[in-house]
């Protein structure tokens, strides 16, 4: 849901998903100086009327006592582009951004924007999307849960990390409830317990049940030995299980397709294994459509998989019935399969990179490909923004080029950089070989009209292309989906930007999990001056397309 409002010189435009909403906030040119920044408050319909959301920086002269007041009616938001992250989903919020000038303990409200918008549902209309709090969410936990073991914290822990994303694949296992339904799945890391169960529930209810599951054996024997351990723990592997042994280096997909009757009505797929640290731990998205045709490609395939076919005989189905990859995908849904015969699909992705009007967002749990590497290295106008699992070249390559904004995967370490708790979460033993970011997403023009989103299994790599069993959605002209995905996008991309570079010498990134949080030599405060604007309104600078392309659009 996209919302402007006005007043005065400043405009406002919220974008609403599920569990963010984003604003894109705009004041003319003439009306800049003197700006301290936005207070933005919120009524959420609790009967406690507007309140402020609070500022994590401050201004030096209101950090007074222990206890300092962080409101951003005192310590305003110094930035175009800001989001509030703990919002529910289907759910009314007024809000109420205000332009603040002056100096602190001496600001003076200018234009004020009220704005009335309603988060997307979660269990309603063809799709339902759900974004666990992932590691950029570490702040937040370390001061709500002080940093300790979420197995030692107990359900509330769990509860807050997923934020709906077990409940989201819980729920939709739970809607096979007898011998009318039944579930067809392919997933690679298959280990979480209580997943398991219930897939076992709904076959003791008399669903049928059959769930591909990566064995393909490997020195290593990963997932393999796990899934078997799972499997047999439970009791399914005789009875529920049929083993992909052959054909492609892993089986790495993560979907669910429902019958009802002996047709298909919906399907979940997404980014998220079936393991602890896949929804709660690494940044990983669940996303269920409820369109017939789309879980009828997704049984097609699940069929041709059921045999466990070889390479060739798999990359013959999986090449038929593609799209025209000459242009855009047909609006709708386009379901891709892999492994293929070749990377016609991968190239597809960085023609259609290629041809964005004003902007993409890819996240890149693995790297970048040469193919989309291309598409980075090309100059455009408009901002590309990247977000990666870890640090490595790529950052220093593709930030050459100012309009592409790259952040990876960070934390605040020991020391807090003085004023902030040190973040646990991508250290806390969720998760093994991906702390960070585990999505695998493309976005292209998402605030436009014709948005199109891609999103499912594959890495946007040669061998999620030509080697694994692999599912990805292709989504075009849904405005709400996109919304939902820009949103988390931008909560996850802030976070690791921020830490990434503020108060870090030379521009260097902050540390993965292997070293301490820079100990900058003093607190990082607000500017005191209207200084914070000038690179907004600078003609080229990345901060001013950022503006320019999430405020309003032009009445």
């Amino acid at each position: 849901m996209r919302v402007p409002a006005s007043n005065g010189a400043t405009s406002v435009q919220a974008i609403a998903g599920t569990n963010v909403v984003l604003f894109g906030i705009d004041v003319a040119d003439d009306a800049v100086a003197g700006l301290a920044g936005f207070g933005i408050e919120v009524d959420d319909g609790s009967g406690h009327g507007f309140q402020p959301l609070r500022n994590l920086l401050l201004f030096e002269a209101n950090d007074v006592g222990e206890h300092p007041d962080h409101s951003s009616l005192l310590n305003p938001f110094q930035a175009f582009v800001w989001g509030h992250y703990t919002v529910d989903p289907d759910h009314d919020y007024r809000y109420r951004v205000t332009s603040l000038r002056g100096t602190a303990g001496a600001l003076q409200a200018g234009d004020v924007v009220e704005l009335a918008v309603r988060t997307e549902s979660g269990t309603s209309g063809g799709h339902a999307i759900f974004f666990n709090r992932g590691p950029s969410a570490a702040q937040a936990y370390a001061i709500k849960f002080d940093n300790q073991n979420p197995r030692d914290v107990g359900a509330p822990a769990w509860t807050w990390l997923s934020r709906g994303l077990e409940e989201g694949l819980l729920d939709f296992i739970g809607q096979a409830t007898g011998p009318t339904f039944a579930l067809r799945g392919s997933i690679y890391e298959f280990q979480y317990e209580p997943v398991l169960q219930a897939l076992k529930a709904a076959s003791g209810a008399g669903a049928d049940v059959n769930i591909i599951y990566d064995c393909i054996p490997n020195s290593a024997g990963e997932p393999v030995d796990k899934n078997h351990a799972a499997a047999d723990s439970v009791g399914i592997r005789q009875t529920l299980m049929i083993e992909r042994t052959k054909g492609v280096r892993i089986s790495h997909n993560k979907y669910l397709v429902l019958l009802e009757n002996g047709e298909p009505k919906a399907v979940w797929t997404g980014s998220t294994n079936v393991t602890e640290g896949g929804i709660f731990g690494h940044l990983n998205v669940g996303h269920a459509v409820r369109d017939p045709q789309v879980a009828a490609s997704y049984l097609e395939h699940w069929t041709a998989l059921s045999t466990d076919p070889d390479g060739p005989t798999i990359k013959d189905a999986n090449d038929q019935n593609l799209p025209s990859f000459d242009g855009k995908p047909p609006a709708g849904v386009t379901t891709l399969f892999s492994p293929h015969h070749d990377l016609a699909v991968l190239n597809w992705y960085a023609k259609l990179m290629d041809g964005a009007e004003n902007s993409v967002f890819l996240t890149a749990a693995f790297g970048v490909s040469k193919e989309l590497r291309a598409i980075f290295e090309e100059h455009k106008t408009y901002l590309r923004y990247l977000l990666l699992e870890k640090e490595d070249g790529t950052i220093d390559t593709l930030s050459r080029d100012p309009d592409n904004v790259v952040a990876a995967g960070s934390f605040i370490g020991d020391g807090g950089w003085r004023q902030w708790q040190k973040e646990m979460l991508a250290l806390i033993g969720l998760t093994e070989h991906v702390h960070f970011v585990h999505t695998k997403i493309m976005l292209i023009d998402p605030l436009g009209d014709d948005p199109i989103v891609i999103t499912g299994s594959a890495n946007f790599s040669d061998a999620s292309t030509d080697a694994n069993d692999e599912n990805m959605l292709v989504i075009r002209g849904d405005k709400s989906v996109a919304d939902v995905y820009l949103g988390e996008f931008m909560r996850t991309f802030t976070a690791y930007h921020f830490r990434g570079k503020v108060g870090v010498t030379g521009g260097a990134m902050a540390p993965n999990p292997s070293a301490p949080a820079p100990d900058p030599p003093a607190k990082l405060y607000l500017d005191a001056t209207d200084g914070w604007t000038k690179p907004y309104y600078t003609d080229g600078d990345p901060k001013q397309k950022e503006r320019l392309l999430f405020r309003a659009p032009p009445s």
